[in-house]
């Protein structure tokens, strides 16, 4: 016989000499996944939503060519986050909203829920308050509330991104609802979410940041995690970067052979590529992640004539 075909999540598989390397094709992990993406409207964000006027070169006027459009700096960036966020979105739908709008900064305006395949018809000029202060707390609230109304219709998992370009100005209130938030997820009137944190520019207070994004919380682990981007250009790629290297976080994984033995276990995190150690004779392993089962069957051995020799080293 030769190859098996890898089954749905796997999207390749090698097998020899007793051991197994199994490619995940996407992250069983993140089935259900509902995400958010919240951008600062604070006053200093105030530049990157001005649309500015691209003129065009001497070149350019000469042939005649049309006016560029006006663009801000934030567009592109929410438009490329968009596009590839639903791609990890159970409907391919994000909820997309300003924070840190109004007056006193607690505002949130919802701007809707946005296709990823529409990013371009997509304007985001900015929250129509833009706010004296940096309060964040509104934001998570607001999510957490809109991903309890997505639980009947399928969310089974949460991840908010949040973009902030200044110092908080309720990092107490934060932790303090993070702390909630854990107890809700703990207690399953909640699914596990997670919260993307991207500080952009020269006026982000790392510390606090920090603060927030080490705590952990008994049977929940990490809620936060956080980057800096010294440009607002830089938002979207880090943001791809950090959703796909935290939302593996799941409730680990665990993979078992055809006689039901654990064969290895995931704590918190299930890698891209899982390897391991699988008995003679074993025709199938099974990966269970979220009471999920994926069983894959194993191919013959790929047996080469020559025995390569096995180095002794641990």
């Amino acid at each position: 016989m030769g190859h098996e075909k890898p089954v749905e999540p796997f999207s390749d598989l090698h097998f020899e000499d007793g051991k197994v390397r199994a490619v995940l094709l996407h992250d069983p992990t993140v089935e259900g996944l509902d995400m958010a993406i919240y951008m600062d409207a604070s006053g200093s964000m105030k530049d990157e939503y001005d649309y500015k006027q691209e003129s065009r070169s001497f070149l350019e006027w000469l042939r005649g060519a049309p006016q560029k459009q006006a663009s801000n700096q934030v567009e592109p960036q929410v438009q490329w986050m968009l596009e590839y966020l639903a791609t990890k979105d159970r409907n391919g739908l994000l909820r997309v909203a300003y924070w840190a709008c109004g007056a006193s900064g607690k505002d949130v305006e919802v701007i809707g829920e946005l296709k990823g395949t529409d990013v371009k018809s997509y304007k985001f000029p900015g929250a129509q308050r833009l706010g004296n202060y940096t309060n964040m707390t509104p934001a998570l609230k607001d999510y957490v509330k809109y991903l309890k109304e997505q639980v009947p219709q399928g969310a089974r998992r949460g991840c908010a991104v949040i973009v902030t370009d200044g110092k908080l100005h309720d990092p107490d209130e934060v932790k303090a609802f993070s702390a909630e938030v854990a107890k809700e997820i703990r207690a399953g009137r909640l699914p596990r979410l997670n919260f993307v944190l991207v500080g952009v520019g020269d006026n982000i207070d790392e510390e606090q940041l920090e603060d927030i994004a080490h705590a952990e919380f008994p049977g929940v682990g990490h809620l936060w995690c956080h980057r800096i981007a010294q440009e607002i250009t830089q938002v979207a790629e880090l943001v791809a970067v950090l959703v796909d290297e935290n939302m593996t976080v799941a409730a680990g994984g665990t993979i078992y052979d055809d006689k039901g033995k654990i064969l290895k276990s995931y704590e918190g995190r299930l890698p891209a590529v899982l390897e391991f150690d699988v008995p003679e004779g074993t025709e199938s392993f099974t990966l269970e992640v979220n009471g999920q089962r994926y069983t894959q069957p194993l191919p013959d051995e790929d047996h080469h004539d020559e025995d390569e020799d096995e180095e002794d080293h641990h």
